[in-house]
């Protein structure tokens, strides 16, 4: 019998799996892009309330063996709609001069939210693997939304074909891991890994197989040859809604499962973790240099980005001093925090430059050169985030390289801070040069030609809030890290 909390503690996933109801019934009856839009904001908004709600009201509830709302569950679900809410509000706006069916954008979103709250929520790899299923199918239509443009097709296909294979390699592990531990929930592997048998072949080759498939869902170098291929087909906004809120789930469930169930306590598998993390932060810095199309310089940062990430995930647990204070899920939820805000701003700025559609997303970067002349609130825009992502002071950006730093500063990992040195470096570089050409005048010009109608649009009001709360992050994050210090349990025993 389900109890009341339990029914509570779920409302938030309820409220969204409701509003994918109520848009199917609209479309149904007649369609109607603005108000598909508007129910599906409301909806998100209504759920987002549910999870401050949830927090104050209830202790951690274990929903079901597979699922668990915790102050963790919680923090993730709140990012991830708060997300969700931009890149359906940016949507909405790109979606205005697209010929075919508008409304269907609305309904994958919102499945695909689901799937990502679901995995905030696991604590069984059984509940690992139905988020992940859910968050992938819907996932597959969007990247393929606009299928009319060749990239976008290709893109669909290419995510489609590979995503499976990393799924079938990713239950291959989690059948392999049953097989030495006779359990699937986080904890009961525990005494496992902590156990007589964590050196079994078997247990390492299947948790090897689920790492290779949750590095393939986050593009975690060697893994990563879908990314910029399907970033730059597909539409701004669902680029968007990848890069963010899809990968913040993931990593999330990497997070619990690795914490709750001991694993870290191998070396070898700290070690796998430690390569991943150094070939990221190198190919992913290194080839964003060669590009010249600002989504997939954007894909290839991505990657960097969460080899930055791993950083904390290959400190020894035992490890003392500094680490106490920022390994843990803590130093990674900054970190995220950070992140998605970042380049949620970034893809803010190239859906409202493609906005509305018209047969291809303005993603060239010879499409920014002589921006500030026309556009000068999005080149503001565009610049903060540029500087996030390198990791200037005074940016969201700092905040989070300073701990991850701190991290491998700690447990002296001097090899993977002096790549993250050196990929920060690089970065600047590529950073500053779509920087530049933003402000480079383009040959016969007017000046100060700006279109006016992009700061109506509530897309135009999301991403200058976004850079507000970027810069906030990066001057006073103290209130930031302390609801993410009440909210995340210290998982390390």
């Amino acid at each position: 019998m389900i109890a009341k909390e339990q029914i509570i503690a779920l409302l938030p996933l309820l409220i969204v799996a409701a509003t994918v109801v109520a848009v199917m019934l609209m479309i149904a009856v007649r369609r109607n892009h603005w108000w598909s839009a508007t129910v599906t904001v409301i909806g998100l908004n209504a759920a987002l309330v549910s999870v401050v709600y949830v927090a104050l009201r209830l202790p951690p509830v274990q929903v079901t063996p597979l699922m668990v709302v915790d102050g963790f569950a919680l923090f993730y679900m709140g990012l991830i709609l708060a997300t969700t809410l931009a890149c359906t509000t940016l949507a909405h706006a790109y979606m205005e001069g697209y010929k075919g069916n508008r409304e269907e954008i609305y309904l994958l979103l919102l499945m695909a939210t689901m799937g990502a709250m679901v995995l905030a929520c696991s604590r069984h790899l059984g509940g690992l693997f139905i988020g992940l299923e859910l968050l992938s199918v819907p996932t597959y239509g969007l990247v393929a939304y606009t299928f009319g443009k060749g990239r976008s097709l290709e893109a669909g296909m290419k995510y489609l074909v590979l995503s499976a294979t990393a799924s079938a390699i990713l239950l291959f592990g989690m059948a392999l891991v049953y097989a030495v531990c006779g359990t699937l929930s986080f904890s009961g592997l525990e005494y496992t890994y902590r156990g007589p048998e964590a050196g079994s072949p078997l247990l390492l080759l299947g948790t090897g197989m689920m790492l290779a498939g949750i590095a393939f869902k986050l593009s975690i170098a060697p893994f990563h040859f879908w990314t910029p291929d399907v970033y730059e087909g597909a539409p701004a906004p669902v680029g968007a809604f990848l890069a963010t809120a899809s990968k913040t789930a993931v990593f999330a469930v990497l997070v619990r499962f690795l914490f709750e169930s001991g694993a870290l306590e191998q070396s070898v598998l700290r070690d796998v973790v430690a390569v991943l993390a150094g070939l990221s932060i190198v190919v992913g810095n290194l080839l964003a240099v060669m590009q010249s199309n600002i989504k997939r310089l954007l894909a290839y940062s991505s990657i960097a980005h969460f080899g930055y990430l791993l950083i904390p995930l290959a400190v020894p647990l035992s490890s003392p001093g500094l680490v106490d204070m920022y390994l843990t899920p803590e130093a990674i939820g900054i970190y995220l925090l950070t992140y998605v805000v970042t380049t949620l701003g970034a893809f803010g700025v190239v859906s409202l430059m493609s906005s509305p559609y018209h047969d291809h997303d303005a993603d060239a970067l010879h499409n920014y050169r002589g921006l500030f002349w026309r556009r000068p609130y999005l080149t503001a825009v565009m610049t903060g985030m540029m500087l996030s992502l390198a990791g200037i002071p005074v940016t969201a950006g700092f905040i989070g390289k300073f701990y991850i730093v701190a991290a491998g500063v700690g447990s002296q990992l001097w090899v993977l801070i002096g790549l993250l040195v050196l990929g920060s470096a690089i970065g600047l570089y590529y950073y500053l040069r779509v920087m530049v050409t933003m402000f480079l005048p383009a040959p016969g010009m007017s000046r100060y030609d700006a279109q006016k109608d992009w700061g109506e649009r509530a897309g135009g009001v999301v991403v200058l809030g976004i850079t507000v709360l970027m810069f906030a992050l990066g001057m006073y994050p103290q209130p930031f890290l302390d609801i993410i210090r009440q909210a995340i349990p210290v998982m390390v025993q």
